[in-house]
Order: structure tokens, then C-alpha cells, then sequence
């Protein structure tokens, strides 16, 4: 009776750790899935269903200059909505747009001033779903640099202060010497 028992709760146990190990193991072989299709980050790894392969597709298209095909790449990410990847797509798109407007140089970021709009947006969402990401706050303040927001609108301006009539106080000065 004793040996039956040992025995049951030795499969009982082998049991138990077991299905995390096999947990472990089926995400270990998607790993390894999701690692192969970045490698690749071509147009097969677009059409994977790893998320992570269509954001290094991204990548890859926005450092090969190519502005439409990473731009609309990181908008499939963006309407996909990948929560752990949505701080990372709309840090990269604020980037791609950024890049984009700074591609003539820093003197003619006027022509390009939607551009640049759409970046700060972009780092804005950014911000607001992770306030704590200083990069993007960085990137927003470069963006702001580049084209400063105007809060005043013409015909709110207040008028000059009224200057006020000087009284002499009567009252007695307090003493300023320490106790």
C-alpha cells in the first residue's frame, strides 16, 4: 500500500511539472518561429502572423529609405493593435515622419510642416500611453524645435495693465531681524 502511494505521488508530480515544461517548450519553438521571420524581414515576413516579424518589416523598409511602404506598414501595425508593440510603432512612425520632413535639410522643414505635425502627434500618442518614454519626449521636443506651437490667436490679445495708484501704508513695518 505504501510502494502504490509513493508511486502515485511521484506520477502525481511528474505530472504537474511536466505541462510547464511543455508550456515552456511551445513557446520556446514560437520563439525561435518569430526569431526566423525577423531574420528574414522581407515581404514573406509581412505576411506571417507575427506581429513582431511585420514591425522589423517596418523597420526595415523605414532605414531603406522607403517612406510610403513603412509608413503604411507601421499603419497595419497601428490598426492591427498590437498592444505590446503600439508604443514602439508610434515612437518609429513619429521617427519615420520626423526623418521625412528633415529629408531637405533643416532650412526647408517649412515645406514640410504637415510632416512634421504628424510626427508630434505620433510622439504625443506615444507619450500618452507611456508618459515615462524619454525618448519620445526627446523627439517631441526636437519636433517642437522644429516648429513651434502658437497658443495665441489673433483678437485674444488682453489688454496692457491698467497702471494703479501708488498708496503709502500707514501700517507699521514688521520686523525682518531673526528671533
Amino acid at each position: 500500500m505504501k510502494r502504490r502511494t509513493v508511486h502515485l505521488a511521484f506520477a502525481a508530480a511528474s505530472i504537474a511539472l511536466a505541462l510547464p515544461a511543455a508550456w515552456q517548450a511551445m513557446r520556446l519553438v514560437q520563439a525561435v518561429r518569430i526569431n526566423q521571420a525577423i531574420a528574414r524581414a522581407d515581404a514573406a515576413a509581412a505576411g506571417s502572423g507575427f506581429a513582431e516579424a511585420r514591425f522589423a518589416q517596418a523597420l526595415a523598409l523605414s532605414t531603406a529609405g522607403r517612406y510610403e511602404a513603412a509608413l503604411a506598414a507601421h499603419k497595419a501595425l497601428l490598426q492591427g493593435g498590437h498592444g505590446p508593440l503600439r508604443q514602439a510603432v508610434l515612437y518609429n512612425l513619429g521617427n519615420l515622419h520626423l526623418h521625412e520632413a528633415l529629408k531637405n535639410g533643416p532650412e526647408h522643414v517649412n515645406d514640410a510642416l504637415p510632416l512634421v505635425e504628424l510626427a508630434k502627434q505620433s510622439f504625443r500618442d506615444a507619450l500618452r500611453d507611456d508618459p515615462s518614454d524619454w525618448d519620445a519626449r526627446y523627439n517631441l521636443e526636437r519636433a517642437l524645435g522644429l516648429a513651434p506651437e502658437i497658443d495665441d490667436r489673433p483678437g485674444d490679445e488682453e489688454p496692457p495693465p491698467v497702471e494703479r495708484e501708488r498708496a503709502i501704508t500707514t501700517a507699521p513695518l514688521m520686523r525682518t531681524d531673526l528671533p
